[in-house]
């Protein structure tokens, strides 16, 4: 059986890739549709809209939440049939076109000991870069309703864009959260992450569904407690920067555990000497 969405609102509809549990999310309006993040490879990107395409006939518009493989590496694949709208902020959209072989690279060095045949394909997908740079916050009509593009402030990455549809008030978080694993800090920015996700949390009622970049459905106190532990996080990082106390030790007590804690302390102390 291949994959498939499931609607988790008014006509949006959830998709969860097993390979790595990465989501996307397709939001269906009257002619039109939104697709967020396009999966890994090409043949990936083939099966998701394959899986499109059985819900809805109409013409596509794209948002890439950030330049992670796994998250935009299928644009190209989308886009196949003919031009289609890509939006994504301003930083993801430079990385993608400027220095496209530098983030083939770093993904294929990820992924290469765990997945040799997923890290083979990466190196033989095309890359196309998001046509659409958002810098802080645009508007899209798919189809009549209204679907909004925000850049909170960085974390996960330097380019995080959440998508909110407020009709069926859903928000879509791409990896600044994350419910299947502790959230990634390899080049993230650890200590202003916590008032990004404060942001996000302005952003949500009480019933929002929230879509993480990796994971099952998340609740509004499910971000909440993400945020304190970001929090901790950044207190730990900058007690442990003024002790001069080394990473490994700090890591061991964040609330994500010591091996994604390391990488965001090491983030953090690079962020607090301005080299991140």
């Amino acid at each position: 059986m291949g994959i498939a969405f499931k609607e988790i609102a008014d006509r949006v509809y959830l998709l969860r890739q097993p390979l790595l549990d990465v989501n996307v999310t397709l939001v269906v309006g009257d002619g039109a549709a939104l697709v967020v993040d396009t999966l890994s490879t090409a043949r990936q990107a083939t099966e998701l809209l394959s899986a499109v395409r059985g819900l809805t006939t109409d013409p596509l518009v794209v948002v890439n939440t950030h330049h992670h493989f796994d998250h935009c590496f299928g644009n190209a694949a989308l886009a196949a049939d003919g031009p289609v709208p890509i939006y994504a902020h301003e930083e993801t959209v430079r990385l993608l076109r400027e220095q496209p072989a530098l983030v083939r690279r770093q993904a294929y060095d990820e992924v290469l000991p765990a997945d040799p045949g997923l890290a083979t394909e990466l190196v033989r997908t095309t890359i196309l870069a998001p046509t659409h740079p958002v810098r802080q916050e645009a508007t899209v009509d798919v189809g009549g309703r209204t679907v909004l593009l925000r850049h909170l402030g960085r974390g996960h990455t330097e380019g995080d864009l959440v998508v909110q549809v407020p009709d069926a008030d859903v928000l879509v978080a791409g990896d600044l959260i994350e419910q299947s694993g502790p959230p990634a800090f390899e080049d993230a920015f650890p200590l202003e992450w916590v008032e990004t996700v404060a942001g996000l949390l302005r952003c949500l009622t009480p019933g929002t569904v929230v879509v993480p970049g990796h994971g099952t459905v998340v609740d509004t106190e499910f971000v909440r407690v993400q945020h304190d532990d970001l929090a901790t996080m950044s207190w730990l990082i900058r007690n442990g920067d003024a002790d001069r106390a080394p990473a490994e030790r700090v890591a061991q007590r964040t609330p994500f555990g010591p091996e994604a804690g390391l990488a965001a302390v090491q983030r953090g102390y690079a962020e607090l000497r301005g080299d991140a």
